[in-house]
């Protein structure tokens, strides 16, 4: 079950997938959490560092051609089928679901992704967080989380640190991301300066926020003041990631 209206107390502020800005090109499906493309909200150019969070569907055999960008974070995170990626750097691979990919885009970079199925479509989320410093080296880099192996368990899969299953960003920023079962669930408490965001993949979960509950569904966000303590609850098969920011 997915909201369809917004809700704001002093601690959350939920936005709901229905007001997500939608884009139609028949080979791209695409939804807008923030103002992106054609897409505009005053009200939501970003939360902190976070300025993008697009739930793209592209169509077998269907991508986005060469583009440039610079001075941006880029990170994408495959829901279903696989996205091919090739860039300026040389660097050329496929990332399927269970995988995370980022791209400092720094001084310049160009790439492509698509679909590289004749037959299934692809489901990713594109998230692009501003950097802490402009003009950076451009660079890639792409991991295996083992999310999918570990459900019931939220695991970081960016930080500025990186790891063995998390890819490093320039920003102080990190990710988790969690599948769950039904009746699974999973915590987390942010610091005192830190914010918060979840942002559901699919499925539908209860979400308490310092001991308020509030059922969230696909592609509900949920922003988070700093401090709080959230706790999971899938109430179907369900997918999130979590954001914590500066």
């Amino acid at each position: 079950m997915t909201t369809t209206t917004s809700s704001t107390t002093a601690r959350y502020t939920r936005h709901p997938a229905a007001e997500r800005g939608p884009s139609n090109f028949g080979w791209l499906d695409s939804r807008h959490t923030f103002s992106f493309g054609r897409y505009y909200n005053p009200n939501m150019m970003g939360f902190r560092s976070l300025r993008v969070i697009n739930d793209d569907r592209v169509a077998a055999g269907g991508g986005f051609a060469e583009h440039p960008h610079d001075n941006m974070e880029l990170v994408s995170y495959v829901v279903q089928g696989g996205l091919a990626h090739k860039d300026s750097l040389g660097n050329g691979s496929t990332i399927r679901p269970g995988d995370i990919q980022r791209m400092t885009a720094g001084t310049g970079i160009r790439h492509s992704e698509y679909n590289p199925s004749e037959t299934e479509p692809a489901r990713f989320l594109q998230i692009w967080i501003r950097p802490e410093t402009e003009g950076l080296a451009p660079d890639y880099e792409e991991k295996a989380t083992g999310v999918l192996e570990h459900p019931g368990e939220l695991r970081t899969i960016v930080s500025p640190a990186g790891g063995e299953h998390a890819v490093r960003i320039n920003q102080d920023v990190t990710i988790d991301a969690g599948v769950f079962e039904p009746r699974q669930s999973a915590s987390r408490a942010f610091d005192e300066d830190r914010h918060g965001w979840v942002q559901v993949v699919r499925g539908d979960l209860m979400l308490t926020v310092d001991g308020e509950q509030l059922t969230i569904g696909e592609g509900d966000g949920v922003e988070l003041a700093p401090g709080v303590s959230i706790g999971l609850e899938a109430t179907s098969n369900a997918e999130v990631l979590v954001f914590d920011l500066a």
